[in-house]
């Protein structure tokens, strides 16, 4: 049981030390919200180290934790950054010191660091029958955006056209490959840079990027994309589709297809992804692709800070 404590001390950057108190207050804090939403036979694993390690560095000094006058972790909130684009997640209170203010404190800081660092985009992600949760965030300033629906195929193709794996370049040639991916973002977001997401997915081990390039040897579509088990202990039974740029809808489907192929070589059991509703003719094609709906979540962004129009498709994972 953890001891309550009145004071909570001013944030810290968490290193990975840190894992496995993160994972207790991350397993018993979501577990709790979904007994309180009536989801009581729900117990949510202790998270991959390798996958904690991602949204630590990942999140660089964005990666904050609170801790109580002995040393333990009452509360923590990762806050990701990239380019203009940012967003938190996870964040958590420690169960037996919620209701005391603590959650807005966290999010509070996370909006500040995101404005310091220069952030034109800042969000979150909440379940959208959570209207306790929703209430919450709306207090503080954030206002409903759109559904991001998690959709899933089972028994993965091998049709696809094939692409090219990042991770088959040299070191010596990478670079510059990874130079025309944010070249490319920025040219259907500007200012969006995904560098340090497919830096730490190569440098990690944790899956790949896919690359489609058209006859000119141009990219047209590229996805970022990770095969780790999310959960502790876990084998790899999925691929995830953490971020995608695409020219349109028609390259979107084609890097989904070329992924698809990856999850049927690695021998994986699942695909998926997470579409935001803003791309309503890609989640129709997906539907109708034979993908089926696993999850929804609703985006919600910060007041004034909203996410800018598409020159193209970007799929942007909100969550590790």
């Amino acid at each position: 049981m953890w001891r309550s404590d009145p004071a909570m001390v001013a944030p810290a950057r968490a290193s990975i030390a840190d894992v496995e108190a993160l994972n207790r207050v991350f397993s018993e804090a979501f577990t709790e919200r979904y007994r309180r939403d009536g989801l009581s036979g729900v117990r949510v694993p202790y998270l991959n180290p390798a996958v904690w390690r991602f949204a630590i560095e990942d999140a660089g000094d964005g990666a904050l934790i609170w801790r109580d006058t002995r040393g333990d972790i009452v509360a923590f909130n990762m806050v990701h950054r990239s380019g203009v684009e940012g967003w938190m997640g996870p964040l958590a209170v420690r169960t037996d010191r919620q209701g005391r203010g603590h959650g807005a404190r966290i999010v509070k800081h996370g909006i500040n660091w995101l404005e310091s660092q220069g952030a034109t985009t800042i969000g979150l992600e909440t379940m959208p029958r959570t209207i306790e949760n929703i209430g919450f965030y709306s207090q503080l300033g954030f206002v409903p955006d759109h559904l991001t629906v998690t959709l899933q195929r089972e028994r993965p193709r091998a049709t696809g056209t094939a692409g090219e794996r990042l991770s088959d370049y040299t070191a010596g040639a990478r670079a510059p490959v990874v130079g025309e991916c944010r070249t490319f973002a920025d040219a259907v977001v500007s200012g969006v840079d995904f560098t340090r997401e497919i830096d730490l997915t190569l440098e990690l081990e944790l899956g790949d990027v896919t690359l489609l390039r058209d006859a000119t040897g141009a990219l047209r579509a590229l996805a970022v994309w990770h095969s780790a088990p999310l959960a502790q202990g876990r084998v790899p039974e999925d691929l995830r589709i953490l971020k995608l740029v695409a020219r349109t809808h028609a390259d979107a489907m084609a890097v989904i297809g070329a992924v698809e192929r990856e999850a049927g070589e690695l021998g994986l059991a699942r695909v998926s992804l997470r579409c935001q509703t803003r791309h309503s003719q890609l989640y129709a094609a997906l539907i109708q692709d034979g993908f089926r709906v696993q999850w929804t979540d609703l985006r919600m962004t910060l007041a004034g800070k909203g996410e800018q129009e598409r020159r193209g498709v970007m799929l942007s994972n909100w969550e590790i």
